[in-house]
Formats: structure tokens, C-alpha cells, sequence
């Protein structure tokens, strides 16, 4: 009789174990065998949504590269002139002055390098109209203007794309439903994703020294140790993201504090809110009197030569003077907003006080926001993020894999095997299959015709067809075979995509390298990087999984992990 894939460890079957020894220890048994009862179907019943929401968030922090790739008609990157600050402001009060001369708010936005978007920021102006009837808050418009000629910009119009924004939203809003309903869920999940990360921890007991234990070739043992070498290699960050998570709609998933205050209908939700952000009624602003370039000057004085401008701000705060605020680019600190302003009478050109400091509550919030957002991290920082953030899509893959593969004899014993062999699909056609529909989406980017109506929402339709069509696949497919050819199919849909790039723009690796375009280059490498893993994940599952067809599992019910017959 063949042992047990697990014989020296901690079962973690439903079970509790039965123990002779007294007191403490048997009582922290069962407890330790109630959290992995805990810890293994909190997973399951939101794993295939917690890997959508880890596939599209760690896009997410690549997604303005993304959408530059998805935008082909704009021009290369190269490196910014060095214009007339000055001039630009001057520029930009005019333009104001025609186009919403009735504003609560004027800025202008100066070329500069924006930390939070990775890109260089183009010359631009923006307003806020005062508050009017169907519009309490005012209406916002911006113009691009070129900085050569102060005049508004004649680039050719982009594509319509969701670009790498849309990849973001989705994994907060999903899609296809209720805006609300979508981030509740998405909220429920990443709870029970919380709970399964802190019971996972108490389950094993030897989680330090399992991860540096890996037994390949050894079917449901190889699973677990796989499980738990990724999950122990990026738990700080698991555990960041999770609960971070869960600040963005706070107030959602807990109304019932402010509602008992405030109210809930919108008027007493505006008042928490302007409360919360001390937040002012505002007067029609004018353009200022005093001398914007002595203000700049003394700007810079304060930050040093170097400092980088980022905007200029003139706004008029009821009860207050006229201020005008000149912001620098924002660093790379967590709190990365801190310190990046300085407020100036907008007609005698004194130096206003600062604003006061954010209360601890708003700095906390806003120190979770950026973490979980990675908007302060450079580039080597942010790639870290994006390889724990397949390390999370890898913990959620090997989690739901050895579900099956623990539980497959069991099944196949007792001749239940639908529920079993559903599972097995949904996991093949969410491990390989979402890949592929995000694949799918860029491709649908490139070959979708221009001038089509709802095109940006096209391309999402491909991403979910596939996907779909992947899971159809998967429930008619021996499960071997599928996910070996599926596993292929995510392959070439990534290593082939420079290829269709090449074919259907100028912005492909033999014109983006040489031009030292590393944004729209670096996607393109990306690409294939990926369908090299994807091939080299078919190669093993191909020698590893679908050798095991000789030995006479029924189809549909094979083991995966090369178990035992």
C-alpha cells in the first residue's frame, strides 16, 4: 500500500486529528486543524475571483506604460525641451482668461516628469466652474496647448482605448455589473483573502523552514511545497495589499458610523466629506496681480536650482485672500504629496502659511493608499511590485491546483465526480485561459478597425470571450490535454503580439530600440517574456501530467500533479 503524498507532515484534511496527548497540546492541534479547515475553503469559494482581481491589479501598476502602447499614434518618447517657465504661465493665464473666465479654480499643468504616472506630463490648463444649478460641484474642462506656440495642441487623435487604466479598474469594479455591487464583492473577497493569508500562517507551523523546502516530482507534495515557498517569499506584501485593499471603500463596506451622524442620502455625505477635507465654498477667481515670475523665483530659492515645477494653482477660498500655489514634482516618499506646494497672495505676492497638516486619520489612509498603489516607487520598485504581484497570481494557482489534487481519488472513490471535475475546469480556465484573454485584449487593440463605435469597450468584450471560451473548452476537453493546449494557446498569444505590433504599426521594436523608447520597447520584451513562461510551463505539464495518460486514470479525472494511480 502506497503511503500517503503527505506522510510526515501536518494533515490538513476536514477532519480534526485525533491526538491521545493532554491539555495545551491537543487543544492547540485542534485549533491548528481548524484554521486549515478555515484557511483551505476561504480560498477556494473566492480563489477564481482573487486571481482575476491579482492578473488585472498587477497590471494595473504598469497601466499607464500600457496605455502609451495601446495609443500608437502618439508620438516617441524623447527628451523634453527646456521652455520658458515663465512664459508657459503667462501663456496659460491668457488662455484661462478666454475659455472660463467665471472659475473657482485655474491650473496650469508645466511639462514635467510625473512620478505617480512614470511619464512625462505635457503642457496643459484646467478649470473647475463655480457650482450651478444640476452641477453642485462644478464642471471641469482642460485644453492640451502646445508649449512651441502657446496655441492648442494638433496631434493626431489617438485610438480609442480602455488602455491599462481599464485593466486597473477592473480589479476593484470587475465588469458587466452594478459599479457598487462590484467593489462589495470584490470587498468580501479580499476579506476572506485576509483571513486565508493569517490562518495559512497559523496552519503551518513550520512555514520558515517549508520554505526552504521543495520536492519536485513528487506530485501533491511538490503542490504544497510550491504553495508555500511562494507564499512565505512576498507575505509582507500579501499581507499590505490585502488590507490596504479594504481602506479604498472603508466607508462602503462600514456606512453605519457616518450614516448614524451625517445621514445617507448625498446632501449628508457631501457634508462628511467637506468636513473630513476641510474643505471651502469658493469665489470666481481673477488673474493675479502680483508677479508670477517672482513668485516662481522664490519657489525655487526655497527648493533649490533643481527643483522641477510641476504646476501653478490660483484659486480664492471663501473668508480667505486670493492665493496663488506653485507645486514642485511630487518624490518618492510614501506620503509623496507632503511639502510640494507653496501658497502666495495672488495680488501682493506675500508668502501665505502653509495649509494645515492632514489629520492623523487622512495621513494613515493616504500612507495605505500609497502603498497599495506604488505610486511613489521608482521603476526598479515598481517592478518589484509587479513580480510580487505574479507571486500572488502564482500562491492563488497553486492553492487552487492542490484543492484538486488532494481531493481527486476521494471523488473519483465515491463517483461524485462532477463538482470535482468543475473545479478542475474553472482552475485551467482561469490560470491558463485569463492570461489569454488578456492577451486577447491587446491584440484586440491592434486589429479591431479604428473608426468602430464602442471600440474601447470591444476590446474588453475579446478579453472576456476568450476567457469564456477557455472554460467551455475546458469542461469538453480531457482536463490533461486542456491544460497542456491551453497553457500553449496563452504561449503564442503573448510571444506572437510584437509580431502583430510590427505588422500593423511603426512603433515596434525595430524603430522603438534604436529611438531608446524603453516604455513602448519595454512592453514588447515584456510580451515575450511572458510567452516564453507560458511555453515553459506547457513543457512541463506536457512531460510531467499528460505522460501520465498511459496509466488508465478516467478522462477528465487525471492527476494533475502526477499522482498515483
Amino acid at each position: 500500500m502506497r503511503h500517503s503524498a503527505l506522510q510526515g507532515q501536518r494533515r490538513c484534511d476536514l477532519t480534526p486529528k485525533r491526538t491521545t496527548r493532554k491539555g495545551g497540546t491537543a487543544m492547540k492541534e485542534g485549533f491548528r486543524q481548524s484554521m486549515a479547515w478555515l484557511h483551505t475553503w476561504t480560498g477556494l469559494i473566492v480563489a477564481w475571483v482573487l486571481f482575476f482581481v491579482f492578473v488585472t491589479g498587477t497590471a494595473g501598476y504598469f497601466n499607464y506604460e500600457i496605455t502609451r502602447w495601446m495609443e500608437p499614434e502618439r508620438p516617441l518618447a524623447g527628451t523634453p525641451l527646456d521652455y520658458d517657465r515663465v512664459a508657459l504661465v503667462e501663456n496659460g493665464l491668457d488662455r484661462l482668461q478666454q475659455v472660463a473666465p467665471e472659475a473657482e479654480v485655474w491650473a496650469i499643468n508645466l511639462p514635467h516628469w510625473a512620478q505617480a504616472q512614470r511619464a512625462w506630463q505635457d503642457y496643459s490648463i484646467e478649470w473647475t466652474t463655480l457650482p450651478q444649478e444640476g452641477h453642485e460641484r462644478g464642471m471641469r474642462g482642460s485644453e492640451q496647448l502646445d508649449p512651441a506656440t502657446g496655441g492648442l495642441r494638433t496631434d493626431i487623435e489617438p485610438r480609442a482605448t480602455g488602455g491599462g487604466r481599464q485593466l486597473y479598474i477592473m480589479h476593484y469594479a470587475l465588469h458587466y455589473i452594478d459599479y457598487p455591487l462590484a467593489f462589495r464583492l470584490v470587498g468580501i473577497c479580499t476579506m476572506l483573502m485576509l483571513v486565508a493569508i493569517i490562518t495559512g500562517v497559523i496552519t503551518h507551523k513550520k512555514i520558515f523552514k517549508d520554505f526552504f523546502t521543495f520536492r519536485p516530482g513528487k506530485g501533491q507534495r511538490s503542490w504544497l511545497d510550491a504553495h508555500n515557498v511562494i507564499s512565505v517569499m512576498a507575505l509582507p506584501f500579501f499581507l499590505m495589499i490585502t488590507y490596504s485593499g479594504l481602506m479604498f471603500f472603508a466607508q462602503d463596506y462600514m456606512p453605519a458610523p457616518v450614516a448614524s451622524t451625517y445621514g445617507t442620502d448625498r446632501a449628508a455625505m457631501q457634508r462628511f466629506y467637506d468636513e473630513l477635507y476641510d474643505d471651502h465654498g469658493h469665489l470666481a477667481v481673477e488673474r493675479p496681480q502680483a508677479s508670477i515670475a517672482d513668485m516662481m523665483e522664490q519657489a525655487m530659492r526655497t527648493w533649490g536650482p533643481d527643483t522641477e515645477l510641476r504646476a501653478v494653482l490660483v484659486q480664492h477660498d471663501r473668508g480667505e485672500p486670493p492665493r496663488v500655489e506653485i507645486g514642485r514634482a511630487y518624490g518618492d516618499a510614501v506620503r509623496w504629496r507632503d511639502n510640494h506646494g507653496l501658497a502666495f497672495h495672488a495680488n501682493t505676492g506675500e508668502p501665505l502659511p502653509a495649509e494645515p497638516a492632514d489629520s492623523a486619520t487622512i495621513q494613515s489612509v493616504q500612507v495605505m493608499y500609497a502603498l497599495h498603489e506604488g505610486r511613489f516607487a521608482e521603476p526598479w520598485l515598481r517592478w518589484l511590485y509587479f513580480i510580487a504581484g505574479l507571486l500572488g497570481c502564482g500562491m492563488i494557482g497553486t492553492g487552487m491546483v492542490l484543492w484538486t489534487v488532494k481531493r481527486r481519488k476521494q471523488h473519483a472513490a465515491a463517483g461524485t465526480h462532477f463538482g470535482h471535475r468543475l473545479v478542475e475546469a474553472l482552475n485551467v480556465a482561469t490560470i491558463a485561459g485569463l492570461p489569454a484573454g488578456v492577451a486577447a485584449y491587446f491584440w484586440a487593440n491592434r486589429l479591431l478597425p479604428v473608426e468602430l463605435a464602442e471600440r474601447a469597450n470591444w476590446e474588453v468584450n475579446f478579453l472576456f470571450l476568450i476567457w469564456g471560451e477557455t472554460l467551455i473548452y475546458a469542461l469538453f476537453r480531457d482536463i490533461r490535454k486542456a491544460w497542456v493546449e491551453l497553457l500553449w494557446l496563452a504561449a503564442a498569444a503573448y510571444a506572437l503580439l510584437p509580431l502583430v505590433n510590427a505588422l500593423t504599426t511603426d512603433r515596434h521594436l525595430g524603430i522603438t530600440l534604436p529611438a531608446g523608447d524603453w516604455t513602448l520597447a519595454g512592453f514588447d520584451l515584456t510580451m515575450l517574456a511572458l510567452g516564453a513562461a507560458f511555453g515553459y510551463m506547457a513543457v512541463k505539464v506536457k512531460r510531467r501530467w499528460l505522460a501520465k495518460m498511459t496509466d488508465g486514470a478516467p478522462t477528465g479525472h487525471s492527476t494533475l500533479a502526477g499522482g498515483t494511480r
